[in-house]
């Protein structure tokens, strides 16, 4: 009897364990797509995009050459905001507050733009953020 008990209890806990994993909810990745034109671009021209988080926090970043003169760049984050509590319960609310975008001419700077991520990027489907707006950056001559 003690034998058969027991199984049950081990049962039940580990259906229990697994239930509270199943249910534990992740944060979604989203993402960041940047895409523009280059005036007067060369061959060996790239565009560097940087996410910054508050409190003046790098975050992800990723890069892409020029071709014909435009660029496209997807960048991904995680939206879950880290706690130094670990028992607070999890908050996916993480976004970018600025965006840094580069342009780099034989992997010499050019131009940069900041961009306030809140007043020059949209929501286009529900995970994605696009520019408001047309980007153009001006490569040297």
């Amino acid at each position: 009897m003690f034998l058969g008990l027991t199984k049950s209890l081990i049962r039940i806990s580990v259906m229990g364990l697994t239930l509270s994993v199943c249910t534990h909810a992740q944060c979604p990745v989203e993402s960041i797509v940047v895409k523009g034109r280059v005036e007067n671009a060369n061959p060996q021209s790239s565009v560097r995009v940087q996410l910054v988080f508050p409190k003046h926090k790098p975050g992800e970043s990723g890069e892409v050459t020029v071709e014909d003169g435009v660029f496209q760049i997807p960048i991904e984050f995680v939206t879950e905001q880290s706690s130094i509590f670990t028992n607070l319960p999890t908050r996916c609310g993480r976004k970018p507050k600025t965006v840094i975008i580069t342009l780099l001419e034989n992997n010499q700077q050019t131009e940069q733009v900041f961009l306030d991520f809140a007043k020059n990027f949209k929501l286009a489907d529900p995970s994605a953020y696009t520019l408001r707006s047309p980007l153009v950056l001006n490569a040297a001559p």
